[in-house]
């Protein structure tokens, strides 16, 4: 039996008034309909709605997830948030490589080994996204893009530190796009995934095996089928996170699939 996680990624969206009132609606639409014990739910506010959300995850018995951190532990770096002050402020889980960072912010993979380093070394636990641009899906280099992006962390992490990372697929050309992978696309990524952390040496057995979440326009009609694969253990969820109906419908999607 898989163990989902769907996390919903706020991104730069909501004011404090904003953020209270979605996740209220999104507590309650759970305390209507339960989840099991299988499925686990995450969401991830901008870091000024942190303290507002916090509370209410806590009592809804949710995961709380900050978008990012920095690749410093602490210093005079104006403007960054170290993963001691996530950690610090209640949050299980950061968001580390997301595509909107590589591809806008420019982050690169000594950054982004440094980010994963330390949040392995904290108890945060560190969602490594990864992802082919359409370019490179185009021309063949899917594969190689993702080896890539996997090998600059787990050549270096050690074995336990290894398997806090989960990972989230994503490629890029269906993130804020619409346009999702099918089904199929993603379980042929995800499987590769999991096929080369095998080799790796990463742990893949059983309720052991590392998590891997797909994201890319993911919403209540597309959920379940993607939900369904055999290699897909959840979802990063972007635009449909910020619509309660829309999330508790990706959610419900999971907890239908839990009980097959």
């Amino acid at each position: 039996m898989k163990h989902f996680l769907i996390a919903g990624n706020w991104k730069m969206n909501t004011t404090v008034d904003v953020a209270a009132v979605l996740a209220i609606d999104i507590v309650h639409g759970l305390s209507e309909h339960p989840m099991p014990p299988e499925v686990e739910i995450a969401l991830f506010p901008p870091f000024t709605n942190i303290p507002i959300v916090a509370p209410l995850c806590r009592a809804a018995q949710l995961g709380l997830g900050a978008q990012n951190c920095s690749h410093e532990p602490y210093g005079a770096f104006t403007g960054e948030i170290s993963v001691e002050m996530v950690e610090a402020i209640g949050c299980q889980y950061v968001l580390i490589g997301h595509s909107e960072r590589r591809q806008i912010y420019r982050e690169n993979n000594e950054w982004i080994l440094s980010k994963i380093k330390l949040a392995v070394a904290s108890k945060v636990t560190p969602i490594l996204c990864i992802g082919e641009t359409l370019d490179h899906r185009q021309t063949n280099r899917t594969w190689i893009t993702l080896q890539d992006q996997l090998d600059v962390i787990f050549t270096v992490l050690k074995p336990e530190q290894a398997r806090r990372v989960v990972v989230a697929y994503e490629p890029v050309w269906a993130i804020g796009t619409g346009v999702s992978a099918t089904p199929e696309e993603a379980q042929e990524a995800h499987s590769f995934i999991r096929k080369h952390l095998d080799y790796r040496g990463v742990t893949q057995v059983g309720n052991d095996r590392t998590r891997i979440l797909y994201g890319g326009s993911v919403n209540a009609e597309n959920a379940e089928a993607l939900l369904a694969q055999p290699d897909i253990d959840g979802a990063l969820v972007g635009g449909a996170s910020l619509k309660a109906e829309a999330f508790l419908g990706v959610c419900t999607a999971a907890a239908r699939i839990s009980n097959l």
